[in-house]
């Protein structure tokens, strides 16, 4: 591929301590196929130097709008980008884009950009939640950025709390997805609060064992990092998976299904939209043994009584805590697949149900999937095997529809 033939990317790196971290998002862009231009600012260049983002690049850099000026820098770089990205995004760097500033080369590849731009914020926790950014990160919202909402954990010093720059690979998810949108309508879900729940339940026999599923949760983290991508803001319900937190998504581990219903009807509460991909055990140990149960020689085992789980599929579909709210069900189907979905469904009063056939080597753990869609209206959208992603891309297109009819 000619270089003039592949995706152009700026990556703005503001002065921040996380702007080592930028250097993994670069290489990955590099070496999936993207042009990259790096744009530092000047304090970014006091953390990582120049001949570093160069040398990843392959291509020059520059902070200043006084450099190559025949070439007319400050004006070509962000007119010619498919995507702008700026990670990390500091507070001073989100409020002189808000305000359309331009006094460096970053700012005013910002102002000439004509394509998706995101921003990867990363900051103390203090400063995130000022009132000043917060009403900065607003309004490069709603003019149609993509602001991912920073990480939890530990950040400069002794520090630890909202702020955190997110993981690169998962920045870099975004930044793919959504140049993969392309001429799409790209931040459709912008303003929306969606809550998406992904992963397995586990319901404890005993201190050592319990019973559960082979849920992976791959299918909720595709709708979550799908949602970031067209500009929601997501809380994710994670029950015992093993994969990195999405970039932009808030993510409430849990553990039962018990736990689950908790977590999704609090984060419910203002949500536009609430897609339950997890599958959620419908049954648990009636009883929990305090120590471990004993193989005992010549003895066959107690029966395990079960009790039923919360239904909250059905609870949330029946309360609807926000008016207009759109609830998704998952249905994970061994056989006569539509027709037990269709009968799901009627039964759990949902808006949309996703069904697919699963088994001990389809959709678990797989890359891939594929479904059919079914409205509460009688519609049937096919999924053909493919991404997990596009089965997300699908999911949210029928869910956008619904919220602009409502």
């Amino acid at each position: 591929m000619d270089r003039s033939d592949k995706p152009r990317v700026v990556l703005g790196v503001s002065g921040g301590i996380a702007a080592y971290k930028a250097c993994e998002l670069l290489r990955r862009l590099t070496e999936s196929g993207h042009d990259v231009r790096v744009v530092p600012t000047g304090s970014a260049l006091r953390f990582v130097g120049e001949p570093t983002w160069a040398a990843l690049s392959g291509n020059p850099v520059t902070t200043g709008v006084w450099e190559d000026v025949h070439e007319v820098p400050h004006v070509r770089i962000g007119q010619e980008a498919d995507l702008v990205v700026v990670a990390p995004a500091t507070a001073d760097t989100l409020a002189r884009a808000a305000h359309g500033l331009a006094d460096d080369l970053l700012t005013n590849t910002l102002l000439t950009a004509r394509c998706p731009v995101v921003f990867a914020p990363a900051m103390h926790t203090e400063m995130w939640e000022h009132p000043a950014t917060a009403e900065n990160v607003a309004t490069l919202r709603r003019r149609g950025a993509v602001v991912i909402e920073p990480a939890v954990g530990r950040l400069t010093g002794k520090d630890t709390g909202k702020g955190r720059l997110p993981d690169p690979g998962e920045i870099f998810e975004v930044c793919r997805r959504v140049l993969a949108r392309g001429a799409a309508p790209g931040r459709d879900l912008a303003g929306r609060h969606v809550v998406i729940s992904a992963g397995g339940t586990r319901e404890p026999l005993d201190p050592v064992r319990f019973l559960g599923n082979r849920s992976s949760g791959r299918q909720g983290y595709a709708l979550a990092r799908t949602a970031v991508a067209r500009g929601a803001r997501v809380t994710l319900v994670a029950a015992n998976t093993a994969l990195p937190d999405p970039a932009g998504a808030d993510v409430v581990p849990v553990g039962t299904a018990v736990q689950l219903r908790e977590a999704v009807l609090k984060a419910a509460e203002d949500a536009d939209a609430v897609v339950m991909a997890a599958a959620v055990a419908d049954f648990r140990p009636a009883h929990y043994a305090q120590g471990k149960i004993k193989k005992r020689e010549g003895q066959e085992p107690e029966p395990v009584a079960l009790v039923r789980n919360p239904d909250v599929l059905a609870e949330l579909s029946a309360a609807r805590p926000r008016p207009g709210q759109v609830v998704v069900g998952f249905a994970a189907e061994t056989d006569d697949v539509l027709a037990n979905g269709r009968a799901k469904l009627a039964r759990k009063g949902c808006d949309l149900l996703v069904v697919n056939e699963v088994g001990e080597d389809k959709t678990f753990g797989a890359e891939e999937n594929e479904a059919v869609v079914l409205g509460a209206d009688g519609s049937e959208t096919p999924v053909p095997h493919g991404p997990k992603e596009a089965l997300a891309d699908t999911v949210w297109d029928a869910v956008v529809h619904l919220l602009n009819a409502g």
